[in-house]
C-alpha cells in the first residue's frame, strides 16, 4: 500500500525538499501541500491523506489548531499527524500531542529518520523515545499550573478502569519503552503487551501511545522529573 503524505509548512522551499524526498520512495507519495493549517485540514480530507507532516508555526490557523481539527473529525480517525519542529524543546509540541498528534520530529533530522517516521506513523505507532518525547512532556508538565492548562481531568478518573497489569504497562510506556522491552521486563510476550496497550488506549480514549504518555503524566501516575 502506498502511504499518502500531506506536507503542511509555510516555507515553500522546505515543502519542495520534503516532496522530492518522499516521492523518491516506492511506498509513499505526496498528495498535497499546504501553507497554513486551514488548508492542511481541507486537503487532508480532499486527498485522503494517511500521514500529515505538520509545521507548528504557520500563519492563520497554526499547526496546533489544525491537528486538533483533524483529530476531532471522525472521518479522519485513521489520519496520523507528525509534528515538524525547529526546536527539540517546544511547548507547542506537548499541546499537539494532547491534541492528537502521533509524535514529533526535528526539521534537522536525517532524511532516513523522516521517512522512517512516516512509515511508523502510517503503521499506527507513535514517535516516542525516552530522550525526546517523554522527557519533553515531563519537563513541560512539571512547570504547569493545572488550573491554567487544557488537561482532561476525566482521563485521570478513567485510570480506575485499568487493571493492575494495564497500569503497570502504562507506566513503562510513559518511560518510553517499546513493546519488546516491556515484554522482557514483565516476562510476557510482545503480543500480550500490545493487547494491554490497546486496551489501555481504548479505556482512556487515547489515539496512540503518545497520548498514553501524556495521560500518565497528567493523571499523576508518573511523576515528572526536571533535570
Amino acid at each position: 500500500m502506498t502511504i499518502r503524505v500531506l506536507l503542511a509548512d509555510d516555507q515553500a522551499l522546505l515543502r519542495s525538499a520534503f516532496r522530492v524526498l518522499v516521492d523518491s520512495e516506492p511506498d509513499m507519495e505526496v498528495v498535497g501541500e499546504a501553507s497554513d493549517g486551514a488548508e492542511a485540514v481541507r486537503l487532508t480530507k480532499e486527498q485522503q491523506a494517511d500521514v500529515v507532516l505538520m509545521d507548528i508555526r504557520m500563519p492563520g490557523t497554526d499547526g496546533l489548531a489544525a491537528t486538533r481539527l483533524i483529530s476531532a473529525d471522525p472521518d479522519l480517525a485513521d489520519v496520523r499527524v507528525v509534528i515538524l519542529t525547529t526546536f527539540e524543546v517546544d511547548d507547542y509540541v506537548v499541546q499537539s500531542l494532547r491534541a492528537g498528534a502521533s509524535g514529533f520530529l526535528g526539521k534537522g533530522s536525517e532524511p532516513e529518520e523522516l521517512l522512517n517516521a512516516i512509515r511508523i506513523a502510517a503503521g499506527g505507532q507513535a514517535l516516542l523515545s525516552p530522550a525526546a518525547t517523554t522527557g519533553l512532556i515531563a519537563r513541560f508538565l512539571a512547570t504547569q499550573d493545572p488550573a491554567d492548562d487544557d488537561r482532561d481531568p476525566g482521563r485521570g478518573e478513567r485510570l480506575d478502569s485499568l487493571t493492575v497489569r494495564e497500569r503497570e504497562v502504562l507506566v513503562l510506556v510513559a518511560g518510553g519503552h517499546s513493546n519488546d522491552e516491556i515484554a522482557e521486563r514483565l516476562e510476557v510476550s510482545p503480543l500480550t503487551v500490545k493487547t494491554h496497550v490497546n486496551r489501555a488506549m481504548a479505556k482512556l480514549g487515547a489515539r496512540d501511545r503518545a497520548q498514553l504518555v501524556v495521560t500518565a503524566y497528567e493523571s499523576g501516575l508518573v511523576r515528572p522529573r526536571v533535570e
